[in-house]
């Protein structure tokens, strides 16, 4: 059986099992245990936004966040497992390979733990038992990407994929060839960053009339960056997701934009949902996932979202 502590995706910082200070007043309603369970790879920081947003609602709620998380769908399946063996008041998990998952979120639903999904999984959620989800259409943000490459005259894109069999990752770069048939996809290994660099530096010195590569996460799309000089290639960079950095280089004209999934609202809507149903009975969403994206970043905006990101909750 796995530890509950399992893998935090905060590059070696702890993770937090009680909800953070909170400057407004606590829920009156019974103290819940809700288990948050990602598919997070460490040092990823797009998950410490998400867990920001978790505990930012747990501290209201007067919910104990259990965070695990796994980037084996396998062994994530068994940090859901040991959730309803805790039997814990409700789960929050992401679906990046959902059959993985079926089984034992079933198992969860059969428990009576209601089951919220966030981030990626919003086409199958409700099959596997989730009264909600919280995350954007990674297929429209996929073609919004598209879009803006198109409106800038970029035809030759290449799309970093960094975990393939990714549902949402695929969905991304689907989208993008949506828009731009010319769209070739490349697989990285994401846990490994030296690597990412080495692979894309590659690509793009074989590839010489690539015009836009595009990172599917802050920390790779940085790692990107590099490989542009040490390929000596003109291709741009565009993005998905965001924190600090990137939003920097956005400003600073070194990325031409990227698509934010707003993953604080995921991580605080899937909570807040979770207690919202537990002292109601509410559902939120009506059956239909509840997008928290997409919004492109770009560079008319930047300087406006900069200062929350450098805060940790963009």
């Amino acid at each position: 059986m796995l530890a509950l502590t399992a893998c935090s995706a905060q590059g070696g910082k702890p993770a937090d099992t009680a909800a953070g200070g909170s400057g407004g007043q606590v829920a009156s309603t019974p103290r819940l245990k809700v288990a948050l369970i990602t598919h997070a790879a460490a040092g990823d920081t797009f998950w410490d936004i998400v867990r920001k947003g978790a505990e930012a609602a747990a501290a209201k709620d007067n919910v104990e966040i259990l965070y695990t998380s796994d980037a084996d769908a396998g062994r994530q399946a068994q940090l859901v497992q040991q959730a309803i063996d805790q039997k814990v008041d409700g789960i929050a998990v992401t679906l990046a390979k959902p059959d993985a998952l079926k089984d034992a979120l079933k198992k969860a639903v059969d428990a009576g733990i209601p089951v919220v999904t966030l981030n990626s999984g919003s086409d199958v959620s409700a099959k596997l038992g989730a009264f909600t989800h919280f995350g954007s259409d990674e297929k429209l943000a996929g073609e919004a990407v598209g879009a803006q490459l198109v409106s800038q005259g970029l035809k030759h894109p290449i799309c970093v994929i960094q975990e393939q069999g990714n549902v949402a990752l695929e969905q991304r770069c689907g989208g993008v060839k949506e828009k731009v048939p010319n769209t070739e996809i490349l697989y990285v290994n994401g846990q490994d960053m030296t690597s990412v660099q080495s692979t894309a530096t590659a690509k793009l010195q074989t590839t010489k009339d690539a015009d836009v590569i595009i990172g599917l996460g802050a920390p790779f799309t940085l790692t990107v960056l590099k490989s542009i000089a040490d390929a000596g290639s003109s291709a741009k960079v565009a993005s998905f997701d965001l924190n600090g950095e990137l939003a920097q280089d956005i400003v600073d004209g070194k990325v031409l934009f990227t698509v934010d999934q707003q993953p604080y609202l995921q991580g605080y809507g899937s909570i807040d949902a979770i207690w919202q149903n537990k002292v109601g009975g509410f559902r939120i969403g009506g059956g239909q996932p509840v997008l928290t994206g997409p919004a492109i970043v770009d560079k008319s905006n930047a300087s406006d979202v900069l200062k929350f990101a450098q805060q940790g909750i963009r």
